[in-house]
């Protein structure tokens, strides 16, 4: 294993309005009835999600008219960032941090875009110092959680004594486009939600700290490209989901896995638990037969999908938070899935 880097502190922080899944079902069969047999075909969706309820940074009447890029881009500047100031206060303060105290900020999401970028906004409201490092990252998607730890955990190695703050948020519900009547889009509109997470990191064994972050590793296949992403259309961003995740996570996903754990000295059976992004329940069927799980060892990704659906890149983290939060304890991996297609893969120990 790589040098550990210790994670100080883990917090989320979800928008105000609530969607529950009734709630949607029926928006959604007003929203495509203009293909009511594909809508009647596919409304098993919604109650075999694994999906309850979510949190939304719009309510659901905001669907019933039509919203163009500049009210959607302006909506998810003003709630990323508000959500941002929230999860990163929050973390600080249970590391016993302020904004000074952080020397890299990294800023994670998918679902919106505002240039000068998200932690440049945030260096004026929260008070970060003006020598800070930024890295934002874009793209990512549904592992950008994942990812976004192990490219913080790496700025945080190389920087000894230095503080990282992570930052990732995703705001789905600025997404969903009713007038696309797709299977793609059914299914987005029943399993995606909004959120953000912060996650507080440090070089080296600190006391005290929940959890030490030990390495990570990707696994891109090849000519996968169109498994999952975004279209970019006149209003608004389109959703991809063009093959069978599952499928390609029962078949692909434990080489890559044991591939994974094997570089690190370790391997499946030493495991004491695994951090997974819940992209849905038939996708965390999909870990458990491929990677021999029982129910038990998923239970965290199972309740953050009911309480707040698939928020993307921020999901993992929220599951990493219930995992401490929880008491667990042990070497974990974290797993994900996004565009690429790609697998990002994390090592952590919870204390």
């Amino acid at each position: 294993m790589t040098d550990p880097v210790s994670i100080l502190a883990v917090s989320e922080a979800f928008p105000p309005h609530r969607l529950y899944q009734e709630e949607v079902v029926g928006l959604c069969e007003g929203v495509f009835a203009g293909r009511p047999e594909m809508f009647e075909r596919l409304k098993d969706a919604y109650a075999n999600a694994g999906v309850e309820s979510r949190s939304s940074c719009v309510p659901i009447d905001w669907y019933n008219s039509p919203h163009g890029w500049p009210e959607r881009a302006a909506l998810f500047q003003e709630n990323a960032l508000a959500l941002l100031e929230q999860a990163a206060a929050d973390a600080l303060g249970k590391a016993g941090l302020t904004a000074q105290d952080v020397d890299t900020v990294v800023a994670v999401s998918t679902t919106g875009i505002t240039t000068p970028s998200l932690d440049a906004h945030l260096l004026n409201s929260l008070g970060f110092r003006s020598d800070i490092n930024r890295l934002p990252i874009f793209g990512l998607g549904c592992v950008g959680g994942v990812t976004g730890l192990a490219r913080a955990a790496d700025m945080a190695r190389t920087r000894p004594g230095q503080t990282v703050l992570l930052l990732v948020v995703e705001l789905c519900a600025l997404t969903f486009r009713p007038q696309e009547m797709t299977k793609a889009n059914i299914i987005a509109s029943a399993l995606f939600g909004d959120g953000a997470a912060a996650i507080v990191l440090r070089s080296g064994a600190v006391d005290g700290a929940p959890a030490l972050y030990h390495g990570s590793a990707e696994h891109t296949w090849p000519d996968s490209l169109d498994i999952m992403g975004w279209r970019v259309e006149d209003d608004g961003l389109g959703v991809i989901f063009s093959r069978d995740i599952p499928t390609l996570v029962r078949q692909d996903v434990r080489p890559a896995m044991e591939s994974f754990l094997e570089s690190h000295g370790t391997r499946l059976s030493a495991l004491s638990g695994i951090v997974a992004h819940p992209g849905g329940r038939k996708v965390l069927e999909a870990y458990e037969g491929a990677l021999g799980l029982s129910g038990e060892v998923l239970r965290h990704a199972r309740s953050v999908l009911r309480d707040q659906g698939n928020m993307s890149a921020v999901t993992a983290l929220c599951v990493l938070n219930r995992a401490i939060g929880a008491g667990d304890k042990g070497l974990h991996a974290m797993m994900a899935l996004g565009p690429g297609f790609t697998a990002g893969f994390g090592l952590v120990e919870l204390a």
